[in-house]
């Protein structure tokens, strides 16, 4: 990678990391990474997402390549999602944000509580 090149960020660099870093895709991801899950699992893993909101995050991970739906052929007809060969791409620059993040936490802290006395001093 050229270091000197500039990073660009252009809409379609910014809809992609919208729809791959968003609130409900990273934890349903951390799941499908350990293994295959049907709705009901990822719902049961996830408690604080809605059905209708998780049903929208499987579709645009589905849509972007990041997971697939397979249908089981089963009694009743069951879907469950897995994480495509891209889908494990992700795995190591997501971790590598976590960890920046997880190494930061406490600086970051720091500045939001200065950040939150000044606009409260200036009231």
């Amino acid at each position: 990678m050229d270091t000197d090149a500039e990073l660009r960020i252009d809409a379609p660099h910014r809809e992609l990391l919208d729809q791959i870093l968003d609130k409900w895709s990273l934890s349903v991801l951390n799941e499908l990474c350990e293994r295959p899950c049907r709705f009901n699992e990822l719902r049961r893993a996830v408690p604080q997402v809605t059905q209708k909101s998780l049903t929208s995050t499987l579709r645009r991970l589905e849509r972007n390549g990041v997971i697939e739906r397979e249908v089981v052929s089963t009694r009743p007809v069951a879907v469950r999602y897995r994480i495509t060969p891209l889908g494990k791409t992700l795995r190591h620059p997501i971790d590598v944000l976590l960890a920046w993040a997880t190494q930061n936490m406490s600086a970051i802290a720091a500045a939001r509580e200065a950040f939150d006395v000044r606009e409260e001093a200036g009231r």
